[in-house]
């Protein structure tokens, strides 16, 4: 639990333990919580590769390092590695399936679009309402206190 956690910490720092072994001992913790949940029953041997966010935290590494007795590979663009795969993943389901894509195009942020504004009459809270057009068809509207306007223009 983070409270106790945060507890223990500040109790250490009382007893006088340096910040850097304090470090250390959340990472060793943090590291025992993940294969005790996450990791619960899973065979986890070498070739262990890490990926995420996580990785750029050296502590970390290391503390899997050593809970694991193994080496722990953190690959270049780990943190990524997650979106690249879903991303191949999808592609394959719109592939095998012969699904459409809802892509706009890499060229979607040459496009004009238009935003303007108006004051809702509907009710006495005259919300100002945003609005989101593309070549005169409106895309989107946002910013009103009750739902009048945040169901799709379309609908």
């Amino acid at each position: 639990c983070t409270v106790f956690a945060e507890s223990d910490m500040i109790h250490k720092q009382q007893m006088g333990h340096r910040t850097e072994d304090i470090v250390y001992g959340l990472c060793q913790a943090l590291v025992r919580n993940y294969l005790n949940n996450v990791g619960l029953g899973k065979d986890i041997k070498p070739l262990i590769v890490f990926q995420g966010g996580v990785a750029f935290n050296q502590g970390i590494v290391k503390a899997l390092q050593e809970e694991l007795n193994a080496e722990i590979i953190v690959p270049p663009h780990h943190e990524v590695m997650g979106a690249i795969g879903a991303a191949l993943l999808a592609h394959e389901e719109m592939v095998n399936n012969n699904n459409g894509s809802k892509f706009k195009g890499f060229g979607i942020s040459e496009v004009k679009y238009h935003t303007s504004s108006f004051e809702c009459k509907a009710c006495p809270n005259q919300c100002e309402i945003a609005q989101l057009s593309l070549n005169g068809q409106v895309l989107a509207r946002w910013g009103g206190r009750c739902d009048l306007w945040e169901r799709s223009p379309s609908s």
